[in-house]
């Protein structure tokens, strides 16, 4: 049995569809489904059971599993309330780490892009408690993901009992299928082909650095594919696997290039109206990122990345479907 926490979000559905096509589980979601389509991310999935995560911690004893892969989070990168935040994103972690290192199961967890803050200390995914001290999330997000980090490279540092494979992925700007149901916090290749198919202009936001031109502001963009098959090596290679990888495609792209990977997926051109950034956001904002996945190639991952153009073409092939979801 494997739980995936998350399991009908964004990447937790995707990663659910996977396992379903590799006979692998059975596979039990933690989620809130809440109103909405969210629950269309798993209509064509086999799930022996969908727990709500507040009952988590009550379901979990004398279950026999093979692996956690915890994703459930509040993402929302302009979440205010630290209360909620904590207890979703550091509390409910904290629980499922005690289990995991308690019963010797294999435990994957999403950390984020997000602890790096605006990137100038870098992007290496060391693990130590002093490179990890280094960092400044710029978002609530960001620090509860840094917080957990950070305790888990305590612990390891000071020889505590862990899980046996206990690795923290560092997700950049994934993007692909299954992302409806998040709203304003759906990735920018949804955004633009919604905006398209209702014939309507793109809309960026304008650079308020002078070293940027509007527009080239850069992400490492990441296919949702390949995040999924990335995450299923890991579980088969829990001996080479880091305590903390970052998962991008180790490739900056500015969001011109990805609006324009949108328009030739679907047979437009396209020129973008630039919009002020809105002041809350300023201070906050990331305008490089870029994944150095050196340890990742180090634990044996040597597949190439699918290209910007590649996935976008994909998800805008999923999206233009009749049926819109993975």
């Amino acid at each position: 049995m494997i739980l995936v926490t998350g399991g009908a979000g964004f990447i937790g559905s995707n990663i659910v569809a996977a396992l379903n096509e590799a006979r692998r589980g059975p596979v039990v979601v933690s989620d809130l489904l809440r109103q909405g389509g969210k629950w269309q991310n798993l209509r064509k999935r086999q799930i022996a059971d969908i727990v709500p995560p507040e009952e988590l911690a009550a379901w979990l004893p004398g279950k026999p599993l093979e692996a956690v892969i915890h994703l459930g989070a509040n993402s929302a990168t302009t979440a205010s309330d630290g209360d909620e935040v904590m207890r979703r994103n550091f509390r409910c972690s904290l629980m499922l780490l005690d289990w995991c290192t308690e019963h010797s199961v294999p435990f994957l967890y999403a950390s984020s892009a997000a602890t790096y803050g605006d990137g100038g200390q870098g992007y290496d995914d060391a693990a130590a408690t002093t490179s990890l001290a280094q960092l400044r999330p710029l978002n609530l997000y960001g620090w509860s993901k840094h917080l957990f980090d950070q305790v888990v490279a305590a612990r390891r540092e000071a020889g505590q009992a862990l899980p046996p494979l206990c690795c923290g992925l560092k997700f950049f700007n994934v993007y692909g299928p299954n992302e409806q149901h998040k709203g304003p916090m759906r990735s920018v290749v949804h955004k633009v082909f919604e905006t398209l198919s209702r014939g309507e202009t793109v809309e960026l936001f304008r650079s308020h650095r002078p070293d940027y031109a509007d527009g080239e502001q850069l992400r490492d963009f990441v296919f949702v594919e390949d995040v999924v098959a990335i995450l299923l090596y890991l579980l088969d290679q829990p001996v080479s696997a880091p305590p903390l990888l970052n998962i991008g495609a180790g490739q900056a792209r500015s969001w011109l290039d990805l609006v324009r990977a949108v328009g030739a997926a679907m047979g437009q051109e396209v020129t973008p109206r630039f919009i002020d950034m809105p002041a809350s956001i300023r201070d906050k904002y990331q305008y490089h990122t870029l994944a150095d996945l050196s340890r990742l190639r180090q634990a044996g991952w040597n597949a190439p990345m699918t290209s910007l153009e590649e996935g976008v073409a994909k998800t805008v092939a999923i999206l233009a479907s009749a049926d819109p979801f993975r």
